[in-house]
């Protein structure tokens, strides 16, 4: 079946799912920047974001929103966490009724600290909505390197169908229906790779890494579980998985935050020096405040915050992280 698909937002993940669907079905992608969409649409690139990377070029840009989603079949959402809302305000008059509507964001809305999933859920009342999460480093992938994803929805019909939409070459997509679970992951691992980034400017070790990496899956399992997420949704692709890759990579905004951190520079610097969004730096506040609406217990967590919100030495944090006293394996801590 041949299905329009409109994705909005011209970042590198947008771009890139875009191209990725570009090859499979007619898609639209609609970004704010005139600039923008007459170099994907004349250049077939997006040198702002992805440089050196050649978009497919089947692929269409749009700076109309309405002409890009009233034709849609599926709608993507590639937009930062603190503008979803508001786009999906702007599309809910164009946007015919049930089209499915797929999240490609990681972080959670301020003041709510609602996922972009219960978002959808708010604006586009009656729509199935989904997420897309993994280990999936954009630069990689346009590269043509191998990487595997996870689609959740809550319907398994719809998943089955859209997955195929997504799928290409050595891109594998996995199903899954825990929504929450796959959404969570996306977004707290996001705060344990600023951690590591601190350790690892601060020119902690490999066994450091492999700690903290560690010690964060368990604390993101206990959150994800809290709030209705699955186990074996954390020890997968949009868990573990996700972890490594953000936590590890060089590629990675949050990892790299907490690298300038931990090299000495003040947390707006480090914004203000960066072209694409951290969503960690933006979700550590909310992710704070869930962890203890529920009594779970996030020392990694409340470590990244005491530097990024708090202004607080990030060396100082660090030691006092490491020098945690250690209990049972599968305790907070």
């Amino acid at each position: 079946m041949t299905l329009n698909v409109a994705l909005l937002g011209g970042g590198s993940w947008g771009t890139t799912v875009a191209s990725l669907v570009a090859r499979n079905n007619p898609t639209t992608l609609w970004a704010r920047s005139p600039v923008t969409v007459d170099e994907i649409n004349n250049e077939h690139s997006n040198s702002k974001y992805l440089p050196d990377a050649k978009l497919s070029p089947k692929l269409v840009a749009n700076s109309d929103l309405k002409a890009t989603v009233s034709s849609a079949d599926v709608l993507i959402v590639a937009v930062p966490s603190h503008g979803f809302r508001d786009i999906l305000q702007q599309v809910a008059p164009y946007l015919r009724t049930w089209v499915p509507v797929i999240s490609l964001t990681k972080g959670l809305e301020k003041y709510t600290n609602k996922r972009m999933t219960e978002i959808i859920a708010d604006e586009l009342p009656g729509h199935p909505f989904g997420v897309l999460s993994g280990p999936n480093l954009a630069a990689e992938i346009m590269a043509g390197q191998a990487a595997a994803t996870v689609l959740a929805m809550d319907d398994e019909t719809i998943v089955r169908e859209l997955q195929s939409l997504f799928s290409n070459g050595v891109f594998r997509v996995y199903s899954n229906n825990d929504v929450a679970g796959c959404e969570l992951g996306g977004v707290l691992k996001n705060v344990i790779a600023i951690a590591v980034g601190i350790g690892d400017g601060l020119g902690a070790g490999d066994n450091t890494r492999a700690a903290l990496i560690t010690r964060g899956l368990s604390e993101v399992t206990r959150l994800g579980v809290a709030l209705g997420g699955r186990p074996e949704t954390f020890a997968g692709l949009a868990g573990m998985g996700d972890m490594i890759a953000t936590c590890t990579s060089n590629k990675s905004r949050n990892r790299s935050v907490g690298f300038a951190l931990g090299q000495g520079k003040d947390i707006q610097t480090i914004i203000d020096e960066m072209v694409m969004v951290a969503e960690g730096v933006k979700s550590v506040g909310a992710v704070l405040e869930l962890a203890r609406a529920v009594d779970v217990a996030m020392p990694i967590t409340q470590f990244v915050y005491n530097v990024v919100v708090d202004g607080g030495s990030a060396k100082e944090a660090f030691r006092n992280i490491i020098r945690t006293e250690a209990g049972a394996e599968w305790e907070p801590g």
